[in-house]
């Protein structure tokens, strides 16, 4: 299948992994790669720009498709190394970052310079039109569907992506809600170049993460995620676990009193026991509503190719079949 989005990352289908604290290794950016979709190692997850060269190394080890890194720009006080992280990611010859977070337009110039395309994820319109405005050369459109932080507009991908679609130049896929061929359709009939999936990947078998994280996706409906820090602005969509009902408790007695050292417990610290050693109920962790389309742990390779033989065959045979004749 070919698109912009195919077109503009050298890959062979329009899907992209999302990336995921402490689920972005290499193990799974190569494995997605690999299949012929685009495997994203995540950044920040990499202590410090020299861990982050050597995971690059790593995953060129693994593969020898184009891959990218994912860097967030983060609002906190003490910022990480993000010059380091961004010569990491020019040094190791990358050709795709997917930002983050806070606006990367202070970053784009040397990333451009090295011939790197930007596609920063957004999670409303007037976010995407800014991205195109600074020079990004694609976007990610995230849905209110979507695990992790999905903005605080509330709207979903069957309004946000048409949106979209009716304002933006530059491409963009969707994101949020993803998960197969019929994702996949779906999006491109709204106007999308391709999908993002976050959560779906994490079900697979080289995701480098405990089973008991992908035992509870494949376990989970579409009615298992919850949303927290609501009250602080920083909304996170989140799976139910005991962590996240502690948490809404906490929001519940504290009210508008609610500071982020009030739950930081929950929240701070706790994606490597989760994610590394399967304490499920460690804190909260992102994950989509999606969940309720999970159903088994593939391969990426089974996955991507289950997808496109899908996608294909509505487009071909359901969706053609509607206007025969």
């Amino acid at each position: 299948m070919k698109t912009q989005i195919t077109d503009m990352f050298g890959i062979e289908h329009p899907i992209i992994q999302g990336g995921m604290h402490f689920v972005g290794f290499a193990e799974l950016a190569a494995a997605v790669s690999n299949a012929g979709a685009l495997g994203i190692i995540t950044g920040l997850t990499q202590r410090t720009p020299e861990d982050l060269a050597k995971e690059i190394r790593r995953c060129r080890d693994m593969t020898d498709k184009p891959f990218g890194v994912n860097l967030t720009f983060l609002p906190v006080m003490k910022a990480p190394d993000y010059p380091g992280y961004i010569k990491a990611i020019i040094d190791g010859g990358i050709k795709v970052v997917e930002t983050a977070g806070n606006n990367p337009q202070k970053w784009l110039p040397a990333l451009h310079e090295a011939g790197i395309k930007v596609i920063h994820k957004c999670t409303s319109v007037r976010h995407s039109l800014k991205a195109e405005a600074i020079g990004c050369d694609a976007v990610s459109v995230d849905g209110f569907e979507c695990g992790g932080h999905p903005g605080e507009d509330d709207i979903p991908n069957f309004i946000l992506l048409p949106r979209a679609a009716d304002e933006l130049k530059i491409p963009f896929v969707a994101s949020g809600g993803m998960a197969d061929g019929r994702s996949l359709v779906a999006a491109l009939a709204l106007g999308a170049q391709g999908m993002n999936m976050g959560t779906r990947f994490i079900a697979t078998k080289e995701a480098p993460v405990h089973d008991n994280v992908k035992q509870a996706i494949v376990a989970a409906s579409e009615l298992d995620t919850r949303l927290v820090m609501r009250p602080l602005r920083n909304t996170e969509r989140v799976l139910r676990n005991a962590a996240t009902d502690r948490l809404l408790e906490k929001e519940r007695e504290l009210g508008a009193n609610l500071k982020f050292e009030d739950i930081i417990e929950q929240v701070a610290g706790v994606y490597p026991k989760i994610m590394l050693e399967g304490a499920m109920d460690a804190g909260v962790w992102s994950c989509g509503m999606v969940a309720g389309l999970v159903h088994d742990i593939p391969s990426c390779k089974e996955l991507v190719d289950r997808i496109m033989v899908e996608a294909e065959g509505l487009i071909r045979q359901r969706l053609a079949g509607f206007v025969a004749g």
